[in-house]
This record gives structure tokens, C-alpha cells and sequence, in this order.
């Protein structure tokens, strides 16, 4: 079947929340595609979907339905046929897509730490006893209790440019972000210290992001396979094969990361409780193609380390 190419007379619609990062990220994706096939941008459509998780910022995300808040609604018009393909954050995706849809491209993966973001303080060690702390994270916020419980942690959601608004409103003293997400807005200078992997352990398929469409479209399929990023896909795999054992969701917190050594996925991992109190973790590495079977079986060890009641707190 000869590849159809999108045109300004029937572009391919492109679907995506209306955040600035959403849209930074979908304007990437249009960049992508126009190089790749010697394109006018004016041949892809970006279309903005309000999403529940964008409309209700008041609530813990827990309380009102999860990660799929962010997906929903875009879920659906792609699948009435209104958008082509959708523009996901990998680290707010559930690791399983509704019927008819994938999620199989994925673009270069961008800085996978977490930023320190302060007016008064560089890092989280020197944050005095007390120090409240806004964080949305479930992961962020058991991450930081188990190694500095004398701080005070409270609730702050919203985009990027909401939550720098809470610290001058001085809700909090400082906050974390993704750093990758600060590079793609051309924020460089917000982060006052990048935080280690070491010292924080990223979500799974932070920095990553993902293009989901319709698993009959074939020909949207061949469009996409021009800009997909192998090495992310491979890290991925992993890191997602992980959390879909753990059976990730915004109440559990879990940390991965998947790194390539010449043919193979070094690939640690992290549950906590709920309130920090106590962390497993792991490490260990396979050859690639047993990316998969790696975070599944590393998820095994680590639920069966943790026992029953673990994440009750």
C-alpha cells in the first residue's frame, strides 16, 4: 500500500492537552514528522483537548480517578475518528491503552531527573528541619519522607507555570519538576540543582515522550515508525513491563529507570510506602531483548520483598 502523506488540504489532526508543555511537545512532534517527509507544517493539525485532570486541580489526583485523567477525553476523539494521533508525557500514560488504541512511537528521550526549584535554597540537603515542600507526586513525596522525614510536605498541583506561581505566593519553599520538561520550554534557568538518580529515582518513562493512534490506521502507523527513537523504545519497554506488574497507579509510589549498556538494559527499580517510612529496591541487567522479562521479574522480587500491606499506610 503506497504511503498516503498528509497535505493543508486534509492534514493529520493532532491531538494533545493545552498546557505549555503539552503544546511544546506537540509542536516537536509536527517538526518532527514535517522534516522527516519534507513537509509544510500546515499538513498537521494541532488540536487542543481539555482533559478532567486539567479542568479540576483543587483534589489530589488519587481522589479523583489517576493518571487516565490526563488521557480520557483525548482517548475518545481519536477514537471517533476527530484527532489522528495523540502527544503524551510517557510519565502520566497508564500502561494499558483503551481497545483500538497503541502506543508504539516514542521520541528521543529527554533529561530523566527530577529539578530542585527554590527562590531560597539549592538542593534538598540544605533544607532546614520544617521546610514545606509542594509536590503533587506521590513518588516525590515518599521519596523525600524517607530520606528527610522532618519536612513538611504539602499538595500542589497544576501545570508548570501554576506551580512557580505557588512558590512566589509562598505556599511552599520549594517544589520538584521534571527537567526535561523545563528543557522543552526553554526554562533553563528555573532549576536551581538538577537531583540525582541516585538520590531521587525518576518515574518510569520520565523525559519520554509517546504517540499514541488507532491500531487499524495503518498508514498513520508508517508516518510514525520515520521519527520513532529506537534506544527510548528499548528503555521503555522495560520500565513499563515494571510498572505494569506493580500494577502502577497514582496511589502506589514506584520509581524505574532503564539505562543501555552496549547490548544490554541495566534497569533499577523502587516501591515505597505511602508515607515514606520504608523503601525496596533493586537493581539488575539483561540483554535487550529481555527488557521486558527484566522489569517484570525485578517487579516480582520487590512485591514479594514488600509483602502484604506494604503500600497500606
Amino acid at each position: 500500500m503506497a504511503l498516503m502523506l498528509p497535505s493543508p488540504h486534509a492534514p493529520l489532526k493532532i491531538g494533545t492537552r493545552g498546557s505549555p508543555l503539552a503544546l511544546a511537545q506537540a509542536h516537536e512532534t509536527r517538526r518532527r514528522l514535517c522534516t522527516a517527509f519534507d513537509l509544510d507544517e500546515r499538513a498537521f493539525e494541532i488540536v487542543v483537548i481539555k482533559t478532567t485532570g486539567d479542568k479540576v486541580l483543587d483534589r489530589p489526583l488519587k481522589e479523583i480517578g489517576g493518571k487516565g485523567l490526563f488521557t480520557r477525553e483525548i482517548e475518545e476523539d481519536m477514537l471517533a475518528g476527530k484527532i489522528d494521533i495523540a502527544v503524551h508525557s510517557m510519565k502520566d500514560m497508564p500502561v494499558l491503552q483503551p481497545l483500538g488504541l497503541c502506543i508504539e512511537t516514542y521520541l528521543p528521550r529527554e533529561d530523566v531527573r527530577d529539578a530542585f526549584v527554590s527562590s531560597a535554597f539549592e538542593r534538598i540537603a540544605d533544607l532546614p528541619s520544617g521546610t514545606l515542600v509542594g509536590t503533587s507526586s506521590l513518588r516525590r513525596k515518599a521519596q523525600l519522607q524517607n530520606k528527610r522525614p522532618d519536612l513538611t510536605v504539602v499538595e500542589f498541583r497544576g501545570n508548570v507555570q501554576t506551580r512557580l506561581r505557588k512558590l512566589e505566593d509562598g505556599v511552599a519553599s520549594c517544589t520538584f519538576l521534571a527537567m526535561a520538561g523545563l528543557n522543552r520550554l526553554d526554562m533553563f534557568d528555573i532549576a536551581k540543582s538538577a537531583v540525582a538518580v541516585e538520590e531521587m529515582l525518576p518515574a518510569v518513562a520520565q523525559g519520554a515522550i509517546g504517540i499514541e493512534r488507532r491500531e487499524n490506521d495503518l498508514n498513520t502507523a508508517s508516518l510514525l515508525e520515520a521519527i520513532h527513537d529506537i534506544p527510548t523504545g528499548q528503555r521503555l519497554n522495560s520500565e513499563r513491563a515494571f510498572l505494569k506488574e506493580l500494577d502502577g497507579s497514582c496511589e502506589t509510589p514506584i520509581a524505574a529507570l532503564a539505562d543501555l549498556q552496549g547490548g544490554h538494559v541495566y534497569l533499577r527499580g523502587e516501591v515505597l510506602r505511602p508515607d515514606g517510612s520504608e523503601a525496596i529496591n533493586d537493581a539488575a541487567i539483561a540483554p535487550i531483548e529481555d527488557g521486558a522479562l527484566l522489569g517484570q521479574e525485578m517487579a516480582q522480587k520487590l512485591l514479594s520483598e514488600a509483602g502484604e500491606g506494604f503500600f497500606d499506610c
